[in-house]
């Protein structure tokens, strides 16, 4: 039975726990991509709070492939040098720092989520096939060689990565960007190599991942981030992502982080707790390699379930840890495993004092006296 706050290893690298950090869009950087002082405190705070691995949001390999203008990229050394901060910030507290790589593909070229009122695409977009997202602009359907220089920008990207400190690198191949673009029939009406069958659609999936291991050291963990279903009627399937999962296995990817749809704006997600597990527990079983669960993951109880159930090795947590950095605390007293938790020890006379699960309990008691 796997434990919440067992240790978890993939190659090189070892979590002191099963807790992660989501990769999560901050969309506040200049228009330069290069990470900034509040991406530093953003991660570092979340290091700090107990997590075992710190993924640094969707990562563009080039300008073109950034959600919005504010993300942040790795295409160049100025932005490697500020990557460099965070991973030094982050592994400080005991944690590993990831990193995830990214394309948008066509659905690049965005304002950042909350500025109001339609989005004016700044650059021209690219991807599988000239099919447009739904209210997005339309892209232009990609040449050899672009498909060419877009996997090279995954490899210059992942090796940056590298050289910034990163110990765990993961492709994003999911929510409708361009990698999850090549994958999906609804978007991929190409009918060349790089289309059509099950082999053709994955083709560009493979390469990078391929490209992407062999161009970083043996020790360094490979992720893919997938959306197991795009749930919609003639569009990718989780069966199709058992499959894909088992021949990525065979090129060098470690893990597969099992998410779900953002291909298509017709999707009908059954949200609820723990919704996108059962895909997890599919491409675990179906491929017989480590998977990441996550997407409404919120009480430790049931992270601790999941893992014990044999349905995932690694829970990821997003928005919750927006809303309670310090969540590993908490799953710690909950799963009475506090012995387990690391805390850095600048922060120990806090708890050796009162810890945070004892502070109702201990503000309560005088109250009542009074």
């Amino acid at each position: 039975m796997s434990d919440l706050f067992s240790p978890f290893s993939l190659r090189g690298v070892t979590l002191k726990n099963r807790i992660g950090v989501s990769p999560m869009c901050m969309y506040s950087c200049r228009d330069d991509g290069v990470p900034t002082d509040w991406h530093m405190q953003h991660l570092a705070s979340r290091s700090v709070g107990g997590a075992g691995l710190v993924i640094t949001e969707a990562s563009a390999v080039v300008p073109e492939g950034r959600i919005t203008p504010a993300d942040v990229g790795i295409w160049n050394d100025t932005q490697m040098d500020a990557h460099a901060r965070i991973v030094a910030a982050v592994e400080a507290t005991g944690s590993v720092a990831g990193i995830q790589i990214a394309h948008a593909g066509r659905k690049a070229s965005r304002a950042e989520p909350w500025v109001h009122g339609p989005a004016k695409p700044s650059w021209t977009t690219m991807a599988p096939s000239a099919e447009a997202f739904e209210g997005f602009a339309q892209p232009h359907a990609m040449t050899e060689a672009e498909i060419g220089a877009a996997i090279a920008a995954f490899v210059d990207a992942a090796k940056r990565s590298v050289k910034a400190g990163y110990r765990f690198i993961e492709i994003h191949g999911a929510h409708g960007y361009l990698a999850h673009q090549f994958c999906s029939p609804i978007s991929n009406r190409r009918n060349d190599s790089w289309g059509g069958d099950f082999d053709g659609r994955t083709r560009f999936v493979r390469e990078v991942a391929a490209a992407v291991r062999a161009a970083i050291p043996t020790d360094t963990a490979l992720a893919l981030r997938i959306s197991h279903t795009d749930w919609v009627e003639g569009g990718w399937t989780t069966e199709e992502s058992v499959e894909l999962a088992r021949q990525v296995k065979a090129l060098g990817v470690d893990l597969i982080d099992v998410s779900s749809g953002g291909l298509d704006a017709g999707q009908k997600i059954p949200l609820g707790p723990g919704y996108q597990v059962p895909g997890a527990a599919a491409v675990k079983s179906g491929a017989a390699m480590p998977v990441a669960a996550v997407g409404l993951i919120t009480e430790p109880k049931h992270a601790q379930e999941i893992l014990a159930e044999g349905k995932a090795d690694l829970i990821l947590l997003a928005r919750v840890l927006l809303r309670e950095p310090y969540w590993p605390v908490r799953a710690a007293a909950e799963l009475g495993r506090v012995e387990a938790l690391s805390i850095p020890p600048q922060y120990e006379r806090g708890w050796n004092t009162i810890a945070p699960w004892q502070m109702d309990k201990a503000i309560a008691e005088p109250m009542q006296a009074l």
